[in-house]
């Protein structure tokens, strides 16, 4: 029986991310990371499951939405913006110390557009654009509904599109493309090789039990021999993407009660035409469906993945009752208890319009998806593109004492009264804000250390902006940006 100071459930991006941090703080600090599969990143962290976006709120709308009183509400996509921004730097950081590779591995500048189309959205757009240029975060952002202005931004998007319909679209030129799946392979990479951490793949935590004394004992099972192995620790993060909710669950805690799972799949149309994909270089982002889940809002969308340029379009929503991709038919029923019954029965009664875009979202024909597609590529044909599964999300239902049980989309960071237990559960924006959500973490499981001098002086030399607002420091802000783009090798 190992007793590590601190266990990892899960090698995506929230675990690597945890890891760096706590051993950066605490070099000599113990860590196991646990994995059921053979390698890392296989889940939301992998660049074919995920958006890679670089989620900073620059191109999407569901983050800026409207008011009662006809204005834009922007504060989400500020604290979304200011999250990438901490992220950006703790890279940065890595990168200047040779804790990183070459940032060319995992990040690109690609920018990030917002397209719509009809007076109504079109005035809408003008609202958002208003309301954000006037922030630091957002000050290079532009505005147009000059059909040539907007052919030069996004040519594909415009070509053999009708000149009647008013149209617009916002420009960012700072936008990123980030390849979690590298990135998180690479934050691995170095932590497998310091002392005191030890990374088990084929590994699947089956029991956590807490003990009197507050530390936890877990089971785990070799995958690939059949053993079986129990282990103690201090410190527990559950960062097992879909998978964290049936975890929780086991762990049976006060804090996890009443949480539940709504599973979400997606699908991607990729480009086959490396013609059609060279004259794309952009991340154009529209408005979602009614009824449609927030990850579901319609991109057409460069990548660089593994080197190489790509294309997608989507995703296009569908349900599974697993809540990984590769996980079992039986997690949504596994994950039914006594106490999240009424929120789960709540939260799909009140939810009716998203199982019926769900349904007619599986129920597509390639004709139809290719129909979705030609709103953002007028010229699309269905010869050029291939349909492939995107990846799993498990979308937040919690307790609700109006409705008794609501869904929500956003990420929802779960602690233990006495901060030795911590559970990410959600989707979106997710792995971008994984810095943002580890800091959390460290603010709430390891209070008294994060409030001493040398673990605070550590985290400024990581992040220099680190306590402060970007937003509510203009000068600081442009500082951050040129230095983050500098070392990033990003364009400023």
């Amino acid at each position: 029986m190992n007793q590590p100071d601190v266990i990892l459930i899960g090698t995506g991006i929230m675990s690597a991310t945890l890891g760096v941090f706590l051993k950066e703080l605490q070099p000599e600090i113990t860590i196991e990371i646990y994995e059921r599969l053979d390698k890392p990143a296989q889940e939301s962290s992998s660049a074919w499951n995920n958006a890679g976006t670089g989620h900073s709120a620059f191109c999407e709308l569901n983050y800026t939405p409207l008011k009662e009183d006809g204005t834009v509400d922007a504060n989400k996509a500020i604290k979304i913006a200011e999250q990438f921004a901490l992220t950006r730097q703790f890279w940065s950081y890595l990168i200047e110390v040779n804790k990183l590779p070459n940032p060319e591995n995992f990040i690109h500048s690609i920018p990030h557009l917002s397209f719509v189309w009809g007076d109504e959205n079109v005035a809408y757009l003008q609202k958002r654009y208003e309301a954000l240029v006037k922030n630091p975060l957002f000050a290079a952002m532009q505005f147009s509904t000059d059909f040539n202005q907007l052919k030069s931004w996004m040519p594909l998007v415009m070509d053999n599109r009708s000149e009647d319909v008013k149209v617009a679209a916002t420009f960012m030129p700072l936008g990123t493309d980030v390849n979690f799946g590298n990135l998180t392979t690479n934050l691995l990479d170095y932590l497998s090789k310091q002392e005191g951490v030890s990374i088990h793949y084929n590994h699947e935590v089956k029991k956590l039990k807490q003990k009197e004394d507050q530390s936890w004992r877990l089971k785990i099972k070799n995958l690939t021999t059949g053993e079986s192995l129990k282990t103690n620790t201090d410190f527990v993060f559950i960062g097992a993407g879909g998978g964290s909710i049936l975890l929780l669950e086991k762990a049976n805690v006060k804090e996890g009660e009443g949480f539940g799972g709504f599973p979400v799949s997606g699908q991607w149309l990729k480009c086959t035409n490396e013609a059609i994909i060279e004259q794309h270089q952009a991340k154009v982002y529209g408005k979602a469906t009614v009824g449609a889940p927030p990850m579901s809002v319609p991109h057409l969308d460069t990548r660089i993945i593994n080197g190489k340029k790509e294309l997608l379009f989507g995703p296009f929503a569908g349900f599974s009752s697993k809540f990984l991709k590769n996980g079992s038919y039986l997690d949504l029923i596994k994950s039914l208890e006594f106490d999240n019954l009424i929120p789960m029965l709540s939260a799909g009664w009140h939810n009716i319009p998203l199982t019926k875009y769900l349904i007619e979202q599986v129920m597509q024909s390639p004709e139809q998806r290719i129909g979705a597609l030609k709103d953002y590529f007028p010229n699309a044909k269905q010869e050029d593109w291939e349909l492939l599964e995107a990846g799993q999300r498990v979308q937040v239902i919690k307790k609700d004492a109006e409705h008794g049980g609501t869904l929500e989309f956003g990420t929802e960071v779960i602690t233990t009264a006495d901060g030795t237990l911590a559970c990410l559960l959600g989707a979106s924006p997710g792995a971008s804000t994984a810095v943002s959500i580890m800091i959390d973490v460290l603010h709430k499981c390891f209070a008294d250390k994060m409030h001493q001098t040398a673990w605070q002086n550590k985290m400024k030399e990581m992040i220099p902006s680190y306590g402060q607002s970007l937003n509510d420091n203009p000068e600081m802000c442009r500082s951050v940006q040129e230095m983050t783009s500098k070392i990033l090798k990003l364009q400023h």
